[in-house]
């Protein structure tokens, strides 16, 4: 039987054990799916010597840039970003090796790129966390430039305060990488001038539940294109079965 499994802690309501389980019985495919939630990122040695027989593993938060020390090996767009959420093992000369990839890019890549126009040269990335650095490298590679937006000020980041009118009307893509809207908290969304919002405008928001957060409902009340994390989610759990598989 094929082991597979998901680094991170808290999990609780795990998205990738449920959908990888079902998955392998819908599919007949002789394998589980198990979560592995460690205190700390140094426990995934324990992870691996009393699962020998791991053919790979997904990484959320906590540890999607803690792990890095731990591999052998990153894929390109891994290491240019600087994350890593799928580790596939392979066999070397001394026992198993471990590289890491990032699937979330090429789920971030695959849902947003149908919703492009020529209209949407630059971006705003709201939020400064693991996540919001796959999507920098995924409109970088879909040729759309970007600007991290964070709370407090920081190096090659704007702060929401300045935001100003001319930057709403050239940055048209909105990305919002942060947990605000998220479930129980529905009512909370970032601080950007909504008022400024267009027609021109695409909001995406990484965050599913709610299936529309108040972040992608004030969007659309300006008439701009809005869409949710779902797909991108399901399409990085595809992307990751890929790469186990090849």
């Amino acid at each position: 039987m094929q082991k597979y499994g998901l680094l991170g802690y808290p999990l609780g309501h795990s998205f990738s054990k449920t959908y990888f389980n079902q998955k392998f019985e819908a599919e007949k495919i002789n394998a589980q799916y198990i979560n592995f939630e460690i205190p700390n990122i140094k426990d995934i040695k324990t992870v691996l010597k009393e699962n020998p027989d791991l053919n790979g593993l997904n990484v959320t938060i906590p540890y999607k840039e803690q792990v890095i020390p731990f591999l052998d090996e990153l894929d390109e767009d891994a290491r240019l970003i600087g994350a890593v959420n799928v580790i596939k093992f392979t066999k070397g000369l001394f026992g198993k090796k471990l590289k890491g990839y990032n699937s979330d890019i090429i789920g971030f890549k695959q849902s947003i790129e149908p919703l492009l126009n020529e209209t949407h040269r630059k971006a705003l990335i709201l939020g400064t966390g693991g996540a919001s650095k796959a999507v920098f490298q995924g409109l970088k590679q879909l040729g759309v430039g970007a600007t991290l937006v964070s709370r407090k000020p920081k190096e090659f980041c704007i702060t929401y305060d300045e935001i100003t009118p001319k930057i709403m009307e050239q940055y048209t893509v909105i990305v919002n990488t942060t947990p605000l809207g998220m479930f129980p908290d529905i009512n909370k969304c970032p601080d950007i001038p909504y008022d400024l919002l267009t027609p021109d405008h695409l909001l995406y928001d990484l965050l599913y539940n709610p299936d529309e957060t108040l972040f992608m409902k004030k969007g659309k009340e300006k008439g701009a294109v809005v869409k949710n994390g779902l797909e991108m989610l399901l399409l990085q759990a595809f992307a990751a079965w890929e790469i186990w598989q090849k």
